[in-house]
């Protein structure tokens, strides 16, 4: 009995300096230092500047609050309006469906929608990670079904990529 109380305590202390020296680490790998409060800037829909883009209503919306979603989902940071640690800013540049391959009629058989986002993150307590980079992802569907019947599950799909690579890019020490 008395070796399962030592072992017990010897697993204890261990434990609690293995996690003391993980920092300000949490289980998603992001590392957020010091800072406490993140901003996240509306992105601007600017796709149909882009030759060849389509404007999609409702896109800047929907891609700004997946943004902060995933942040705050995976952080403990607060999110913020203003004068935040951490400020994610941006926009959206390209939204394009392009045909991907075609029958033998000369029709698409497959279609790619194609979504492209500017984005610039500054961090006031590490300013060396500083960034500006263009994040981009696709999604292929066929060619007989219409861009409004895959519209949901096809941003979805992309926002959760682009939104995860941003993630990355800016708070993943790895």
């Amino acid at each position: 009995m008395k070796q399962f109380k030592v072992f017990t305590f010897l697993f204890s202390i261990t434990t609690l300096f293995l996690f003391q020296g993980c920092g300000f680490y949490n289980f998603s790998g992001a590392s957020t230092g010091t800072a406490e409060s993140v901003q996240v800037n509306f992105f601007q829909n600017y796709a149909d500047q882009t030759p060849g883009s389509t404007i999609e209503p409702g896109l800047d919306n929907d891609f700004t609050n997946a943004l902060q979603d995933l942040i705050t989902n995976l952080t403990s940071l607060n999110l913020t309006g203003s004068n935040g640690d951490l400020l994610y800013e941006g926009e959206i540049v390209e939204y394009r469906v392009s045909p991907m391959s075609a029958t033998a009629n000369q029709t698409a058989a497959q279609n790619r929608l194609t979504i492209s986002v500017n984005v610039r993150f500054y961090n006031k307590t590490k300013e060396d990670s500083d960034f500006e980079r263009r994040f981009s992802f696709f999604y292929d569907y066929p060619g007989t079904s219409l861009l409004q019947n895959v519209k949901t599950e096809a941003h979805e799909v992309i926002f959760e990529r682009i939104t995860q690579d941003i993630f990355n890019a800016s708070l993943a020490d790895w």
